[in-house]
């Protein structure tokens, strides 16, 4: 199993800045794709920005030119850098990964989800 922990939300002022970091951990597996969505309170799950291990990534449009994804592949690391932020981006965020690991020998395929981490502007 893939586990993974993010850290880095909290409280800020609108125009203000949070750097959001996650990192798996577990036993022998392959990231390929990593992610991070949010949900906020009666919405659903939206992807906000996801990036390859090759580093392409992808941007909802709401946070096209304020949010930066990037990864650390030797640290299986993928942060999100939120600058100009709005009470609208106020939510729980969600790193997500996928790729293989190793069950007896065997490499499957696998999607971790990790525990969420609350962001909310208001000020």
């Amino acid at each position: 199993q893939v586990q993974l922990v993010e850290s880095g939300g909290g409280l800020v002022q609108p125009g203000g800045s949070l750097r959001l970091s996650c990192v798996a951990s577990g036993s022998q597996f392959k990231i390929n794709g990593m992610a991070w969505y949010r949900q906020a309170p009666g919405k659903e799950r939206e992807l906000v920005a996801d990036i390859t291990a090759r580093g392409t990534w992808n941007y909802v449009d709401s946070v096209k030119g304020r949010f930066t994804i990037s990864r650390d592949n030797a640290k299986n690391a993928v942060y999100l850098e939120m600058n100009g932020l709005k009470s609208e981006d106020t939510a729980a965020y969600f790193c997500n990964a996928d790729g293989l690991i190793d069950v007896g020998g065997s490499w499957q395929t696998f999607t971790s989800w990790g525990q969420g981490t609350q962001v909310t502007v208001s000020g």
